[in-house]
């Protein structure tokens, strides 16, 4: 049976004191692992309200209820008030990841600052950032960390050789259709990338007449085509008012039969050393603003 990988993307504070926990209760009355990617350093949400000269940013704000799902407060972070450091008022929360049975790995150091500037960033500014990302991690896990899933899926060609560098052993930074292995400047890269394959729930909502009462079905169809799949949700929305949403997509992939899990359980059912060699490129996805890394043709 195809295999369904849930990354989960924790990109503030709110989402990983209020939304993990959720995420944890939800995922053991399922019995399903699942891989938590963790944002380390500030919390500048707030930041992100610059984004509205962006194309489709204002259209996705107004479809997904942002102020609802991530809070006033987190939406004020780093501009009238102050960001807080998530790794040192959270890392007990983010230890209990481990202690449930779930695999971690960095998402960023400061998701707002990766997500906005990384594509057009120099190699000494991205080394900062992933070391940052690893350093904060292996303080509060004691190891360092083996998974990477770039914030926004918003990477550079320095990016992922630092992967490389750093130690990680798999990624899941951007979206396509299947595993690879990236070529990048002309160089097949060891870390094998598990890109998003699927619709996210706030790229859906509202477009085309879906609503959250019928976005899991929507999704479900999409996911039911016999392929393996990696499905992204974020611990403020699916760990918030959408938990329903992503208990009943749970549930129809089980039922479906789908083998569910981490991004590592689902490595372990791939031919790593064997899978296709592709370039990395920038694209856009439907419902979502700005471009962002995409799985491309042939190396």
């Amino acid at each position: 049976m195809p295999f369904l990988a849930l990354k989960i993307d924790v990109d503030t504070l709110r989402g990983t004191r209020e939304g993990i926990p959720t995420l944890l209760r939800l995922l053991d009355r399922r019995q399903v692992c699942a891989t938590f990617l963790l944002s380390l350093g500030p919390d500048h949400t707030g930041r992100a309200l610059k984004r509205v000269f962006r194309p489709g940013f204002l259209a996705k704000v107004g479809r997904t209820s942002v102020v609802e799902h991530y809070g006033i407060k987190t939406l004020l972070y780093g501009t009238l008030l102050p960001g807080p450091d998530i790794g040192r008022q959270a890392a007990e929360t983010m230890r209990s990841i481990d202690r449930s049975g779930h695999e971690t790995g960095v998402h960023t150091w400061n998701h707002i600052l990766w997500q906005d500037h990384v594509a057009l960033k120099d190699a000494a500014w991205t080394r900062q950032q992933m070391e940052l990302a690893v350093a904060r991690y292996t303080e509060i896990f004691g190891r360092p960390p083996r998974v990477h899933g770039a914030a926004g899926w918003q990477m550079n060609d320095a990016a992922y050789a630092l992967e490389v560098e750093l130690g990680f052993t798999l990624a899941s930074d951007g979206r396509g259709d299947a595993p690879f292995r990236p070529v990048v400047q002309g160089t097949a890269l060891a870390v094998p990338q598990l890109p998003t394959t699927l619709p996210t729930l706030d790229e859906c909502i509202g477009l085309d007449g879906i609503t959250p009462d019928t976005v899991a079905e929507h999704i479900l169809q999409r996911s039911l085509d016999g392929h393996d799949h990696v499905f992204t949700l974020h611990a403020e929305l699916e760990g918030g008012k959408l938990s329903p949403v992503f208990d009943a997509l749970l549930g129809g992939w089980q039922a479906a039969g789908m083998h569910i899990g981490s991004l590592s359980n689902y490595a372990a059912t791939l031919a790593l050393n064997a899978l296709p060699l592709r370039g990395v490129a920038q694209g856009t996805v439907p419902g979502r603003s700005g471009t962002l890394a995409v799985m491309a043709g042939p190396a």
